[in-house]
Order: structure tokens, then C-alpha cells, then sequence
């Protein structure tokens, strides 16, 4: 009964625009640790991340997001915010796991990677050991943690979709875009074959054009991959989301009654009504493990 009331209070919070903030949320579960990449750049990969979390904490889930995306961070630019810290300070040890985490629009919760996730790939053994005992403590703190990753087929962006087991690919209706976010599936299932793979079409102009995309991707990787991959719908082709971006505002918070922000409002529903991988257990230790290759 507490922790239902707990997570009521929670909702009321948000939805007065409020969130809980991370460090005084109460400890749960693993968190739900996804990727979010596309095989190439220009698809609103970045964007769609931040409105996505945004609509998660809406729900009431308590969500993170971890720019990973190395050399071109932006998820601070599109929400107006100069990031003071990053996961460098971490891995420093100037900075402990809560002082990273800064607060955004809507109450939206992020930590700056930049070219901390670079170094992240590269920690001796003493390092490793004392960023895993940090960053754990996230796990406590939220539903779920979503990683930002970089666009296209770096060794980086592997090893981040690999490391969470699941992975949400952003693609376009244009040619390149579907190619690119195939080549993208392809590189990865050949490494790790337990991999699961949600699609999501940006910019559709109707349903029909995203079911045609989606539809695309997922017979060729049924017969060349054998995998099957869920579309998890599609986010509209819509003028004002250009306008959030200038406005550095997203386009939730901005327009919240636009058809971008309507269509992306069913996609979380539909995301969420799909099984996941997170009762498989292991969270952020194993991520971590997966990631780094040890922890200690």
C-alpha cells in the first residue's frame, strides 16, 4: 500500500509539473536500460528521445536520460540547458552519480556524457570499479534509463546497444535512412544475436507511409536476420517540431496538442503494452559488465 501510494504522489507531482527528483525517489527494481540509436544521422534520433522520455514521465514512470551520443552530445542544446557536469566528473571522481544529474523542462532528468562515454569505454580497473558502484545506485532511482547513443555504425554505438539488450531504432521514410538503420541491425545481430530491436518511423507524412518503412525493414531482417522486429509506431511529419527545436523547447512541452505530439503519445502507450526483457533481471551491474567487459 505505501509503495502504491508512493508512486500516486509521484504522478501528482508530475502532473502538476513537478517530477520526483531522482536521489529522493524511493529505491524499486531493476530499471528498464534501453538504447536509442539510427543508422544515420538527421532523423531526429536526439528529439524523439527526449519527447519519448518525456511522455514516459508523464505516466508516472520515473525516467533518465544518458547522452551517449560521443563528440556530438546535444540532448542539453535541445532543451535550452548549458550542461555544467558530465560523466567525466564522474570517472574523475570530482563528481558523485547524484551531483550529474540535472534537471530539464517538464521535469525530465538527464546527465551529460560528451566525451565522458568515451573515456567510459576505456577505464583501467580501479576506475571501473568505483564508476559501477556509483552509477548502480541509479537503478534504484528509475523505471527507466534511457541511453542516447551516436548515429551510424561506430564500435561506440555497438557496444552501448549490445550492453542494454534492447534497443530502440529511430529511422525515416527516405531510402538512406532504411538502408542505414538495416545496415545498423545487421552489424549488431551478427555480434550479438540476443539483441531486441524495436523500430520507430520519424517524420511519417500518415500511417500508411510508416507501416510501408516499418514493414520494410522487418521482412528483409525476417529473411536474411531471421529476427522478427516489433514496430512500436510512428511519430508525424509536423512543421511545429521544427519550431520547438529553434525554440529549444520539446515539442511535448512546446506544442502539446500537435500532431507530432499526439502521434508520439500513442507510440509510448504501444511501447509500453509490448513485453520486455526486464524481468530477465541483472540491470545495471550486468549492463555494466556487458559495456565495459568487468566490473568488480
Amino acid at each position: 500500500m505505501s509503495d502504491q501510494a508512493q508512486k500516486l504522489r509521484n504522478l501528482i507531482r508530475q502532473r502538476e509539473g513537478a517530477a520526483t527528483p531522482l536521489s529522493e525517489a524511493a529505491p524499486q527494481s531493476n530499471a528498464r536500460i534501453i538504447t536509442v540509436t539510427s543508422g544515420k544521422g538527421g532523423v531526429g534520433k536526439s528529439n524523439f528521445t527526449l519527447n519519448f522520455a518525456l511522455c514516459l514521465l508523464e505516466r508516472g514512470y520515473r525516467t533518465l536520460i544518458i547522452d551517449a551520443d560521443i563528440g556530438f552530445a546535444n540532448i542539453d542544446v535541445l532543451m535550452g540547458i548549458t550542461a555544467q557536469t558530465n560523466l567525466l566528473h564522474l570517472i574523475k571522481g570530482e563528481k558523485t552519480i547524484s551531483e550529474l544529474v540535472q534537471t530539464g523542462p517538464g521535469g525530465i532528468q538527464f546527465i551529460a556524457g560528451g566525451s565522458g562515454m568515451f573515456d567510459l569505454l576505456r577505464l583501467t580497473d580501479e576506475e571501473t570499479a568505483s564508476f559501477t558502484n556509483q552509477i548502480e545506485e541509479l537503478c534504484g532511482m528509475a523505471d527507466f534509463i534511457l541511453f542516447d547513443t551516436g548515429a551510424g555504425l561506430s564500435k561506440e554505438t555497438q557496444q552501448f546497444i549490445a550492453a542494454a539488450q534492447e534497443t530502440i531504432v529511430v529511422t525515416t521514410p527516405e531510402p538512406t535512412a532504411i538502408t542505414d538503420a538495416y545496415a545498423l541491425i545487421k552489424m549488431v545481430r551478427n555480434e550479438d544475436p540476443d539483441v531486441t530491436f524495436r523500430l520507430v518511423v520519424n517524420r511519417a507524412t500518415s500511417t500508411r507511409e510508416a507501416k510501408a518503412t516499418a514493414d520494410k525493414i522487418r521482412m528483409v531482417a525476417r529473411r536474411f536476420l531471421d529476427i522478427e522486429i516489433a514496430s512500436i509506431g510512428h511519430v508525424e511529419d509536423d512543421h511545429l517540431v521544427s519550431r520547438a527545436v529553434k525554440e529549444q523547447t520539446p515539442f511535448i512541452i512546446a506544442y502539446p496538442h500537435s500532431a507530432a505530439a499526439r502521434s508520439m503519445k500513442v507510440l509510448v502507450d504501444q511501447f509500453l503494452g509490448q513485453p520486455s526483457k526486464a524481468d530477465l533481471g541483472g540491470g545495471m551491474k550486468k549492463f555494466l559488465k556487458r559495456l565495459i567487459g568487468r566490473t568488480h
